[in-house]
């Protein structure tokens, strides 16, 4: 059987600097490939490629049953080539039925628009993918996996023959990840082929028929799942080896840090209680929706509780804001790291130092920026942030690095305690085990460490400790090295009754 397209020998540069070289790719009708790669290997400009945006410097590609040195985005669009990218494309202000059904309506050509024309082809075109979601409602009121369904259906119109999914399932819940992976076995069985752009290896090892990785523009393997592991498939994306021991305290202090006992928002979560040594990594897991962030809200005074105590060093606070934590050595990593960790149009330096900066400051008022620059350097180091200037905008990292970038913002603070929540979240592969590489370091050092994540292997294998939160309630403790994945995903979507799971 033809490929549905197919590229040869495809290289591109952009002034001088190469980001493919001699890539070969093919895609079969009805099969899921992911292509896969760190952040910079060239996996966008390929993308590009296909649904031709970019022309290629050299090489073919086979789309049709005709080779042709390049595409242009209509050609593309004729031969069923559809990209869902990761912003979706869609028109936030319009509603469903015009977003799905305005381009047709257009086609045909009246002088007026006929909306019960409009909404029997936006009806037609969520059948497609057998969805049910409200015609009249405008996209910025979905959800974002409502909005992908969208964008998927819209596509799905245009008779696409291969659908390019780039990163899709960044921003979505385990469950909306299920419901995407049972439309995606529905397009393939009628065969319609999937281009599954992704680094999270628990997904793309359950939806993928075949792996093409690619490392620094250059084509590195195409293989089968069944020949590749965890430890082979991040080395094929990374050029390097990791170790994948499981994380066992160097030494855990005898009194708590941070204690809670029935600690509760309401609304939010209740009954809550822990306690957190130095030297220890405690995971917080459950699905979205299960307090788990709240709870870190909580401990850094951004979400006052209303019920129970918090003890930190065995004296009971009330932490009413950020500065309560902060004063007691608390510190906070969010999840969105571009909108509340982050000043991206600043330097990466003064991103570092902000939350230190009282300590360069003279009696007379005066900043000593020769400090301020030598400790943004010895950060820079020390977390190994690839940039060759401290100076640079922290809009030039790539997502681990800038990661690391508010990592070290509030470790400049000396915190006794660091709560992270979703760390690597966005990060590649690469990024992802020297973050945790890091932390295990700080735990050593005697930091007190909260790992709060639905990234399941994240926290068996980074956690000494892992507590379960489901409905507002922390309802399981595990112990990591007795724990599978798989029994943990369990007992994270087990159902709440009253007085219990059941």
């Amino acid at each position: 059987m033809d490929n549905v397209i197919a590229l040869h020998g495809i290289s591109k540069a952009f002034a001088g600097v190469q980001a493919l070289q001699d890539i070969t790719l093919e895609i079969a009708p009805g099969e899921v490939h992911c292509l896969a790669g760190e952040n910079g290997s060239g996996k966008s400009t390929l993308i590009k490629v296909l649904s031709g945006v970019h022309a290629p410097d050299s090489g073919e590609i086979e789309v049709g049953g005709a080779r042709v040195r390049s595409l242009t985005p209509q050609a593309a669009i004729a031969h069923g080539v559809q990209v869902i990218y990761q912003d979706f494309s869609v028109f936030p202000n319009l509603t469903v039925m015009e977003n799905l059904a305005f381009t047709s309506e257009l086609s045909a050509g009246g002088a007026f628009v006929s909306w019960r024309r409009m909404r029997r082809t936006a009806e037609e075109a969520l059948a497609k993918i057998g969805v049910d979601i409200d015609l009249t409602a405008r996209l910025e009121t979905l959800s974002v996996a409502q909005k992908q369904l969208v964008a998927i259906a819209r596509a799905l119109m245009n008779d696409a023959r291969l659908l390019v999914l780039d990163e899709p399932t960044t921003a979505l819940t385990k469950r909306e990840v299920a419901r995407l992976f049972e439309i995606i076995a529905d397009l393939t069985s009628r065969g319609v082929a999937i281009l599954f752009v992704s680094h999270k290896l628990e997904e793309v090892f359950e939806i993928s028929e075949r792996f093409t990785i690619i490392r620094n523009g250059k084509h590195v393997i195409t293989c089968l799942p069944e020949e590749l592991d965890r430890r082979s498939f991040s080395a094929y994306m990374t050029g390097r080896e990791f170790d994948e021991t499981s994380f066992v305290p160097a030494s855990v202090g005898a009194e708590p840090v941070l204690e809670l006992e029935g600690v509760g928002v309401e609304g939010a979560f209740e009954d809550v209680s822990l306690a957190l040594r130095p030297g220890e990594i405690l995971g917080i897991t459950g699905l979205l929706g299960s307090g788990r962030t709240e709870l870190a809200l909580t401990m850094f005074g951004m979400l006052p509780h209303d019920s129970g105590r918090i003890l930190v060093r065995g004296e009971p606070v009330r932490l009413s804001g950020v500065r309560d934590a902060i004063a007691r050595d608390i510190a906070y990593v969010p999840e969105d790291r571009l909108t509340e960790g982050l000043a991206l149009e600043r330097s990466i330096g003064k991103n570092i130092t902000i939350s230190e900066i009282d300590r360069f400051v003279s009696r007379l008022g005066l900043l000593d920026r020769r400090r301020v620059d030598e400790e943004a350097r010895r950060w820079v180091e020390r977390l190994r942030i690839a940039t060759p200037d401290p100076d640079n905008a922290a809009s030039t990292l790539s997502g681990g690095n800038q990661q690391r970038v508010v990592l070290a913002k509030w470790l400049a603070t000396g915190p006794r305690v660091l709560i992270l929540n979703g760390p690597t979240v966005g990060v590649d592969i690469g990024s992802k085990h020297d973050i945790h590489e890091v932390l295990r370091e700080l735990a050593a050092d005697g930091l007190a460490v909260i790992i709060i994540s639905d990234d399941i292997p994240e926290v068996l294998d980074n956690c000494n400790r892992v507590l379960v939160m489901n409905a507002g309630r922390i309802v399981h403790e595990v112990d990591p090295r007795a724990t599978g994945e798989m029994e943990l995903a369990a007992l994270m979507s087990e159902d709440v009754v009253e007085g219990g799971i059941r």
